[in-house]
Order: structure tokens, then sequence, then C-alpha cells
């Protein structure tokens, strides 16, 4: 096994650990009965053409749940995943799903540093923010994100998108995931936004 491959391995173990400790153990909000709600919300949302790109502006509101708060304290990566469709209109049949994309981010905490990591896994961009809520703040504001291409699409025909913000788990060990589907703090995921696209 290569060393890159080894060293994943035992992150993705150290994580897991600490996951279980935060869920088993709970934390100083959970003890003194002090528990937030988490919720994912898309404020706006809009595209326009550039140079023949659709291109998506958009505001979210995350908040984390005091679980995923914890988790993330405790050195858990935590995945928040933009996912995004365009839909063909049809008149007399089902609408058509044409093009789906998902943006996905890591948000870490580095305790030594007291800095909140932002990282683009599409991209590979990075940010590092000072306090928990600029991370989450430059998160939920997307601009000029490309969408789609206007050659993609047909000529005579309606467009529809939605998008929606989700806590993304499945990079997590089987177990722990299923622990996550009895936990509601963790079913974090907003309702899609949705809205037609002007050509």
């Amino acid at each position: 096994m290569s060393r890159p491959a080894i060293i994943e391995r035992i992150k993705s173990r150290r994580s897991a650990i600490a996951m279980f400790a935060v869920l088993a153990l709970g934390t100083g909000l959970a003890q003194e009965n002090v528990q937030r709600e988490g919720y994912f919300e898309v404020r706006s949302a809009s595209t326009q053409s550039v140079d023949g790109v659709h291109t998506l502006d958009a505001r979210l509101q995350l908040v984390l749940s005091s679980e995923a708060l914890a988790a993330l304290e405790s050195g858990v990566t935590l995945t928040i995943e933009m996912q995004m469709q365009v839909i063909r209109v049809k008149r007399f049949l089902v609408d058509s799903i044409d093009a789906e994309l998902a943006v996905r981010y890591e948000l870490e905490y580095r305790p030594l540093s007291q800095r909140y990591i932002v990282k683009n896994l599409n991209s590979g961009d990075q940010d590092s923010f000072a306090t928990l809520y600029s991370a989450l703040n430059s998160l939920g504001r997307i601009q000029g994100l490309p969408v789609i291409d206007d050659e993609l699409l047909l000529a005579d025909r309606q467009y529809r998108l939605r998008l929606r913000a989700m806590l993304n788990t499945q990079q997590y060990p089987a177990s722990l995931r299923l622990l996550f589907f009895w936990r509601g703090q963790w079913q974090l995921q907003s309702e899609w936004f949705e809205w037609s696209l002007r050509r």
C-alpha cells in the first residue's frame, strides 16, 4: 500500500474514532441540555448567461446542529454539498433532468491555529477563516459558478433549475452512516429552490 493511501486510512480512522466519541459521550452543550437544531436553506438563486455559459449566483443559510458542531470541533471534517439540476420542461410528458451538478466542500477546524478551513473538492481551492460564522457565510455565497453551456440546451425548449444544500455523510464508515440515519441532527438538507432559466 502506498504512503498516501496509508495516511488517508489513518485520517479516516481518526475521524471515525472522534465521531464515535462525540456521539457516545456528547458535548458540554448536550450535558447542559442546550441543543441547537441545524438547518440549511437556499434564500435566493439566479442564473445569467456569460459568454454562452449560464452561471449561478445564490445565497444560502447554513446552520450546523449541536452534534455536527461538536464533531467539527473534535477534529471531524464535514462535507457540505451543493446539488443542482437542469430540468427540461415538457408540455405533455414528465419533465426530464438533462444535467446535474454537485459541488462539494470540506469544512475542517484546526485547533492549533484556531482556523476553519474550507476546501472546494471540485477545484481544489482552499480558504482559511478565523470564525465558523465567516466560514459558513463564505460557503453560503455562491457567485459566478458555471452551470451549463447554452449550446447544450435545445433552442426551442424551456428549462428550469433547482438547487439544494446538504450535509453529506457518505465518506464515513457504514456503521456511522446507519447511526446518522436515526439521529435527526445529522439530517441537514435544504428544500429544493427552483426558478426558470432565462436565455
